[in-house]
């Protein structure tokens, strides 16, 4: 059996050396049955990618090595509580467990808040702050029809 307090401690050296090298103070890792798949650091500043989160990263190269978005059976080690992009990337991965340090109120005390979103998310798209516009007849629902047909020619 592995030891979450160790990877944990791996997740921080990996926020440490990302902050002496520019990249941020967030460091992710991803490991399936103990051993380490992959390891990130923020570059969103470096890479001038929002996206480009510490767990984003870990779980982007994660899912390329192991050849698939299913990451169901691996963990995910984190210096900090994900921000809820991140999160969602957790959900769509299949990720069952997620191992972190810091929370959101130390990355806030730290200057990075996600209080924004996180109040934004439960908030119907016409009453937030940034103005959402749906074309509903648009045609968008005919590509999920395709999907749809598409999905069902794909041999499992």
């Amino acid at each position: 059996m592995y030891d979450d307090r160790i990877l944990l401690d791996k997740t921080i050296k990996i926020a440490k050396k990302g902050i002496k090298k520019g990249k941020g103070p967030f460091g992710a890792l991803v490991a399936k049955d103990g051993k380490i798949i992959s390891r990130a650091n923020n570059k969103v500043v470096l890479s001038h990618d929002p996206t480009a989160h510490a767990e984003v990263l870990a779980i982007r190269k994660a899912s390329a090595l192991l050849k698939s978005h299913d990451l169901s059976d691996c963990v995910l080690y984190t210096s900090c509580e994900p921000c809820p992009m991140c999160l969602g990337a957790i959900y769509w991965a299949g990720i069952k467990k997620v191992v972190y340090a810091s929370d959101r109120h130390d990355a806030e005390k730290a200057g990075f808040s996600d209080r924004l979103i996180y109040d934004e998310i439960s908030v119907e798209p016409g009453k937030r702050k940034i103005e959402f516009v749906r074309i509903s007849d648009a045609g968008g629902e005919r590509v999920f029809e395709k999907w749809d047909s598409y999905e069902k020619k794909i041999p499992y």
